[in-house]
């Protein structure tokens, strides 16, 4: 896997090789989509680009998206958080997709309606199918957890914002960032090292000066230590270890296998599998499990409990077939990521309409997630992993030649990476 195999496969934005053929109907169908992230706003874009006549409304609680793609830049306060804000004026302007502000509180399956709170009161919506893509909720630490204090940044946003004040904050201390990665599989696997790279980048040239006993100055750098509750890095191995041993070595330390037990925010501690450790900023990033509405529905039915089984050839629950459940909560195995999302969002929308037309889904549907991961304030690497629908086994393999990472971090790489984000971008909200 070269750069340019890689380039070639993170252009690959579109999952389907023939486009459905557009529905007319006298009464178009309704497909209501709860989610407004990568996964909820590319299915409502292209049933409306590909499936002619069908009504879209799409269901968010917030007035834009906080993309988590560069997010971790706005941290280290590289980026202005305005560089991460997604609008739905597109989707409703250009694409025809309804949009209703507010929070889905119930799913009927039988009278096929949802239910919306909003700032005027409930709104009852009817569907022909549904689309549940609300992305990730946490599993909440033991002991004394407040994320207002020890804040996980793992949902953009004001957490990102947070974090960034407290980063900054320790400039000057010396002080000791400690950042928890949970066991996968959780949302973005390269984002935890990714984020411990540039928190690291960002302190190291912040080193800190302190006055001796004499008056003469001394550096104090601060540290920054990675508990990681895998038994090793999860994804870019090479690229991340060869950071923190190398580039980082002298102020990170990354321990696997450790495990959180408790967390105590106020006395900003964490309990673990190697021991009680104690920082100046605490950055726990809890387990994860699917949105809230999903539970709800009766669908996070996978063995552990935790996310939605669903068939990989429509993204069709195992529960419940006309209730289609997309990105971070779903099961399937493939990575939990911003553009694996989209791409199967673009599976379920090819589904979706072809059902519509009485057709069976694409019988080999293939998707694809590619990532840059800056590694300091001026290089990047990247990761690419692609999927193909397996009919032997009815799931979505790794498909082994398409799966890499860089050999090394480049500045061409971090001049690259925002043009592949502002693709994305523009993929699933333009």
């Amino acid at each position: 896997m070269n750069r340019r195999d890689f380039l070639k496969l993170s252009a690959l934005l579109s999952a389907c090789g023939i486009l459905p053929k557009p529905l007319r109907a006298a009464v178009p169908p309704r497909v209501v989509v709860v989610g407004g992230g990568f996964a909820g706003a590319t299915v409502a874009k292209y049933l409306r680009l590909w499936g002619g006549a069908i009504d879209v409304t799409l269901v968010e609680e917030g007035a834009s998206h906080y993309a988590c793609i560069l997010s971790n830049l706005v941290v280290t306060g590289q980026l202005p958080v305005d560089r991460i804000v997604l609008g739905y004026q597109h989707l409703e302007a250009t694409h025809g997709v309804r949009r209703v502000q507010g929070r889905a509180v119930g799913v009927d399956p039988g009278a096929h309606t949802v239910s919306v709170e909003t700032a005027s009161g409930i709104t009852v919506l009817p569907y022909d199918r549904l689309v549940l893509a609300p992305g990730i909720d946490f599993i909440t630490p033991n002991g004394n957890y407040n994320a207002e204090r020890t804040p996980h940044a793992w949902k953009a946003g004001p957490q990102t914002l947070l974090l960034k004040s407290q980063l900054s904050g320790m400039v000057g201390t010396g002080g000791l960032y400690i950042l928890t990665i949970p066991k996968a599989p959780y949302r973005c696997p390269p984002g935890p090292y990714e984020r411990a790279c540039v928190v690291a980048d960002y302190l190291q040239r912040r080193v800190t000066s302190t006055k001796g006993k004499k008056g003469k100055g001394r550096t104090t750098p601060a540290r920054v230590l990675v508990l990681d509750a895998n038994p090793a890095i999860v994804a870019e191995p090479v690229s991340f270890g060869r950071a923190f041993a190398e580039r980082y070595g002298s102020i990170l330390e990354y321990r696997p296998n450790a495990e959180i037990y408790s967390v105590d925010s106020t006395a900003r501690s964490v309990v673990t599998s190697q021991g009680t450790f104690q920082g100046s900023v605490v950055n726990v990033i809890p387990s994860q499990k699917a949105g809230k509405i999903v539970f709800d529905t009766g669908l996070a039915n996978d063995p552990s409990g935790r996310w939605a089984l669903v068939n990989p050839l429509s993204y069709a629950s195992t529960q419940i077939p006309d209730i289609h459940v997309l990105g971070d909560s779903q099961g399937t195995g493939q990575p939990k990521s911003g553009h694996m999302a989209s791409a199967e969002a673009k599976v379920c929308a090819d589904a979706i309409i072809r059902a519509f037309n009485g057709l069976d889904p694409d019988p080999a549907p293939a998707t694809n997630s590619a990532c840059y991961s800056p590694i300091s304030s001026t290089v990047a690497s990247w990761l690419t992993a692609s999927y193909r629908y397996d009919s032997a086994s009815r799931t979505m393999k790794r498909v082994e030649e398409a799966f890499g990472e860089a050999t090394g971090p480049s500045a061409e790489n971090f001049h690259e990476m925002f043009h592949w984000a502002d693709n994305i971008f523009a993929d699933s909200f333009g």
